[in-house]
């Protein structure tokens, strides 16, 4: 690949640019229902072996880090309750592939992954496959940008 005078000083400016535009990101990604995961329990992820989320109920919800967390019973509620940071998917539920680039993209609750413990949303099941391929690499540019977004933050 060439790289000419214009792309080299519009990676520049995408470089500089990109925190500022992250800031104005919110910490949640969000489809305007004001759910995380669009209301999916996001404790049931660690019991499933595939297929869609499960979805939560309102009578069994908690906010967390200013978004609201649906659960599909009271055991997943009191689960997430003890240690939400292990349950909320990583980068805020943004797509883990996007992350990984260093942008944002919207996560599809139903196109997820837990790896290691964690669990991450992608835009579709499609990227999904894709992240698979390069998934600790992407990992690590992934926690890597997310630092740079939202530093002190997981």
């Amino acid at each position: 690949m060439i790289f000419s005078r214009r792309k080299i000083i519009a990676l520049g400016i995408a470089t500089v640019a990109m925190p500022a535009f992250a800031s104005t990101e919110p910490r949640w990604y969000d489809t305007g229902s004001g759910l995380a995961a669009s209301g999916r329990d996001v404790v049931a992820y660690f019991s499933l072996s595939g297929g869609d989320g499960v979805m939560g109920s309102d009578a069994f919800s908690v906010m967390h880090k200013g978004t609201m967390f649906h659960f599909a019973n009271a055991e997943n509620l009191t689960t997430f309750s003890a240690d939400p940071d292990k349950y909320a998917p990583h980068y805020g539920g943004y797509c883990a592939f996007a992350m990984s680039r260093g942008y944002f993209a919207s996560g599809d609750p139903d196109a997820w992954s837990v790896h290691e413990g964690a669990l991450y949303l992608n835009v579709s099941k499609a990227i999904r496959a894709r992240w698979a391929l390069r998934r600790a690499a992407n990992i690590e540019a992934g926690d890597e940008n997310w630092q740079g977004f939202f530093p002190g933050e997981r």
